[in-house]
Formats: structure tokens, C-alpha cells, sequence
């Protein structure tokens, strides 16, 4: 087999860009098995998207967090005003 053969069979290496379009498909596990491996890949050798994927996470979780319903009481120094506003705001 020749090099250029060779380099053929290896599958193709993920940009940042290719990395960054895919993340919320990889996050949602619906990537097949080689573009999965590909964004592992991608990981182990860049830690800027590391990185970008830990803040994107995180995102994510606070997102969650301040969507979630609370049963907790309006704190008294927050304005009624404000309470009505977001109130009104909601989705029915």
C-alpha cells in the first residue's frame, strides 16, 4: 500500500468549525460511531474546544436551571412590578 493510500483510508481529521457545527448532535448522541470517534478525537488533541464545550455545557445547565419550575416564594426585596412583568411573559 502506498503513503498517499494509506492517508486515504485514515478518516479525515475535524476542523474547530466542524467540531463546533456537530457539538449539539454529539451532546445529544445522535452522531453515528465514525463521526462520534472524530469528535473524540478532535478533544484529545484541542483544548480550545474542550474548553468550548465545557462552557457550552454549562450553558445548557444553567439554561435548565432558570427554566425550571420553582415553588420557591418571590424574594420581598424583588419589585411587584417586576414579578407581573415576567408573569405576564410566560408561555400559557
Amino acid at each position: 500500500m502506498s503513503a498517499a493510500e494509506a492517508v486515504a483510508e485514515q478518516p479525515k481529521a475535524l476542523s474547530c468549525r466542524e467540531f463546533v457545527e456537530l457539538i449539539c448532535d454529539y451532546l445529544l448522541g445522535s452522531l453515528g460511531a465514525e463521526r462520534t470517534a472524530l469528535m473524540n478525537a478532535h478533544l484529545a488533541v484541542c483544548p480550545s474546544c474542550v474548553a468550548y464545550l465545557k462552557t457550552y455545557e454549562a450553558s445548557i445547565r444553567m439554561g435548565r436551571m432558570a427554566l425550571a419550575a420553582s415553588d420557591d416564594p418571590v424574594p420581598p426585596e424583588v419589585p411587584e412590578a417586576l414579578v407581573r412583568a415576567v408573569l405576564e411573559m410566560r408561555p400559557r
